[in-house]
């Protein structure tokens, strides 16, 4: 980057008013002992409340340098503030909307509210409440007017960003039954790794429940004086307590969310220390374990709601819930009853039909899996190991705890409707949910519509890798199970969609997904559908992420896409603007249809164009479209970790109709 780029705004200044006073008011004690250094520098920009990036305010700070001592004069931090506050996008709108470009009177920013910002209900004395809280020069402020400082500080608040602000709170119905959900799923939450090798930490548990995760899986196995263990069964993982595991839930488990967490077991145990298992849950959880049936939901799935602050037990069950009650009121089978369970016989295809389709469809799939297996197999470890019984003993003071998530092995969506109870539930693996989403498409969406369905990673990602959940979602699956440490498109869709709805983890599905009537298909577009016509202007960035592959230059661009049924899916991109990550002005304007809004996500990525490896991962935001605000919007950016970026983002304008 050139001095060019950071000193080209020292002229643009048609907004230095009653500012000057104010200015000096702020900074000239900072200036006593006469210059001041890069640190000083950064400080009194944040004391003038502009956000702003170490590595981008360096390097403005040396192109400032006049006499390159490693100290400004008074000018010369002026000119740097302006370089980085000044805007010139901002400039231009506010000057559109100021009639004598120097402030905005209370009539033009609620003009400026209404026309670009949306904000129909708007009033003035809501426009003065803004004034009050942005505007930074007293005079200014007692005129009831915003001087161009306030406004950059109004433009760059949270007020302005593109997710809406209703979406930040709980605002959907939460009285309806847990199947109604799209709920937020963690798979063999215990790893921060790979599958085979890595480690097994509370910190998997811990940072999933601050996400909202609101299903957290549990690999249990017996450990040594019986005290049950938690890891990856035949792998080098490392392990941890069953006790701890519980005592680290326990204290997380509310603090994103009041709504109900699932402990989905993966149950290895023998009788003995399933046994323990369940003294633990009893003891450490307390009143949080749901026990018992709840008064209100005897035959029926409750609803988030009902269930606060509660902790399910999602296990193997022993008989009915009816056969529980009874059991716990005579003490029939005593506290250490123990029951046999035949496990089905191995999966039978549906029909003919299936058999036939599935021949042509997963071949490749088929190849690709045996040839991971194998590469698995070199490691030593098997991770395909078949039981060689056909009966698993279950603990009856386990299995009583298990209410309205008990565990039932999928055979078909016919056995399914004749045979499954409401507090049923599968788990399918995603490449035999993959195949039946293609081929049984309206059975899978009408098994959805009524009973939880869990999608889970197959065996051969042992470098926990995920899916792509969106796929899945389509069909109305509850829970779409991703590992939540590993990076990348999937974790992204899984954090966009989860912002909405506060976060809770719990986010209501559209009707068409619940309504026994419909016979919606993700794969075909519904006569009756109600697409909207969404237009992004792509403004510019704000200092965004400086690349790491290059010190000497960052070519950026953006990529927009839009993810959601099949004929949704699309990927638009902007040109490049080279050796700029500080300011890049782009104004440039993509359109999209979404026929399916309700199950549309929208992924902004900010990118270095590469020429031999590729373009390289700068930041990104992905947010559900229907939680997108009109008008002018910044775009917040995340790492590829979902660290958050700040102040690195994009500026947008947006709007849409339907």
């Amino acid at each position: 980057m050139g001095r060019d780029l950071y000193a080209r705004r020292n002229s643009v200044t048609g907004h230095e008013n009653m500012d000057s006073k104010w200015f000096l008011s702020k900074i000239q004690d900072d200036f006593r002992g006469g210059k001041i250094n890069l640190e000083k520098t950064h400080k009194l920009l944040e004391k003038l409340d502009i956000r702003c990036n170490i590595m981008h305010v360096k390097r403005v700070f040396k192109d400032n340098d006049r006499l390159r001592q490693g100290k400004i004069t008074i000018e010369e931090f002026r000119s740097i503030y302006r370089i980085i506050a000044h805007r010139e996008e901002i400039i231009e709108i506010f000057n559109s909307y100021s009639e004598n470009r120097r402030f905005l009177l209370e009539h033009d920013l609620v003009q400026f509210l209404k026309q670009e910002q949306y904000a129909f209900e708007l009033n003035k004395t809501i426009a003065l409440e803004i004034i009050q809280k942005y505007e930074p020069i007293d005079e200014v402020k007692r005129a009831r007017q915003m001087s161009f400082e306030g406004f950059t500080r109004y433009m760059d608040s949270a007020e302005c960003l593109l997710f809406k602000h209703e979406c930040q709170k709980v605002y959907q119905d939460m009285t309806h039954p847990l199947s109604d959900y799209f709920i937020s799923t963690s798979h063999n939450t215990y790893l921060i790794s790979d599958q085979l090798v890595g480690p097994s930490d509370l910190w998997g548990y811990v940072s999933a429940l601050v996400k909202g995760c609101r299903c957290l899986e549990i690999d249990c196995w017996d450990g040594s004086q019986n005290e049950p263990i938690v890891y990856h069964g035949y792998t080098l993982t490392s392990k941890l307590l069953f006790k701890t595991v519980i005592q680290a839930i326990h204290k997380y488990a509310f603090m994103s969310s009041d709504y109900p967490v699932v402990l989905s077991l993966e149950n290895h145990c023998s009788p003995s220390q399933q046994e323990v298992m369940a003294e633990h849950l009893q003891i450490i959880l307390g009143d949080s374990l749901l026990s018992d049936v709840l008064d209100d939901f005897p035959d029926k799935l409750p609803s988030p709601e009902a269930l606060k602050f509660k902790i399910l037990v999602k296990n193997k069950k022993v008989g009915t819930l009816q056969e529980t009650r009874e059991r716990k009121g005579t003490d029939k089978h005593g506290k250490f009853g123990v029951w046999e369970e035949e496990e089905p016989e191995p999966e039978e295809e549906e029909d003919s039909e299936f058999k036939d389709s599935e021949s042509s469809y997963t071949l490749l799939e088929k190849e690709n899996e045996e040839k991971e297996a194998e590469s698995i197999k070199t490691l030593g470890v098997t991770l395909f190991k078949k039981k060689k019984t056909r009966k698993q003993k279950i603990a009856l003071a386990l299995s009583d705890l298990v209410i309205y998530t008990k565990s039932e092995k999928f055979r078909s969506f016919q056995y399914a409707r004749l045979y499954q109870q409401f507090n049923e539930n599968n788990s399918i693996g995603e490449t035999r949910a993959r195949k039946l989403s293609k081929l049984r498409v309206h059975e899978f969406i009408f098994h959805t519509r009524k009973f939880i369905t869990r999608i889970y990673p197959k065996a051969t990602r042992a470098d926990s890798s995920n899916f792509n959940p969106q796929e899945f979602w389509n069909l109305g699956c509850q829970m779409v199970a991703l590992n939540f440490q590993t990076p990348g498109l999937p974790m992204d869709l899984q954090n966009g969609k989860f912002l909405d709805n506060g976060g809770s983890g719990y986010i209501l599905k559209p009707q068409f997904l619940r309504d026994i009537k419909s016979y919606f298909n993700p794969n075909e577009i519904l006569k009756d559908s109600n697409p909207i016509t969404l237009t992004v202007r792509l403004i510019s960035g704000i200092q965004l992420p400086i690349s790491h592959s290059s010190s000497s230059k960052t070519d950026t661009l953006v990529i927009i896409e839009v993810f959601g049924v099949p004929n949704d899916q699309v990927k638009q991109q902007t040109r490049v603007i080279r050796k700029n990550a500080f300011s890049p002005r782009w104004n440039e304007t993509f359109t999209f249809i979404i026929h399916v809004p309700e199950l549309a996500l929208i992924r902004f990525v900010v990118e270095n164009q590469g020429l031999i490896a590729g373009n390289e991962f700068l930041g990104q935001y992905t947010l559900p479209v229907l939680c997108m605000n009109k008008g002018y919007r910044r775009i917040p950016l995340f790492s590829r970790m979902g660290e958050n970026l700040e102040p690195a983002s994009l500026f947008v304008y947006v709007w849409y109709v339907r």
